[in-house]
């Protein structure tokens, strides 16, 4: 596997991790019982901890992407040669 594809298929595996773990731990305005400020949605987030977040869809994600890179190097998984 190319360093090209390498790449791809960690971006690929830490954006739907990413989208998997928004949601852990989140509480809404309403949730919380807070009063947002004016113009705020009442459904978002107090506190979204994005870089909390971040930190856990990376070291996820770079689990899923060693597993991934184990089975295409193991050749378990062959990828389809390049014209």
């Amino acid at each position: 596997m190319g360093l090209f594809t390498s790449v791809a298929l960690f971006l690929t595996i830490w954006w739907t991790v990413l989208f998997a773990v928004l949601p852990f731990g989140s509480k809404s305005y309403r949730e919380a019982g807070v009063e947002p400020a004016p113009g705020v949605d009442p459904g978002s987030p107090v506190n979204p901890q994005l870089k909390q977040k971040f930190l856990m869809t990376t070291a996820i994600a770079a689990v899923l992407f060693a597993a991934f890179w184990t089975v295409i190097a193991l050749g378990l998984i062959q990828l389809p040669p390049l014209r």
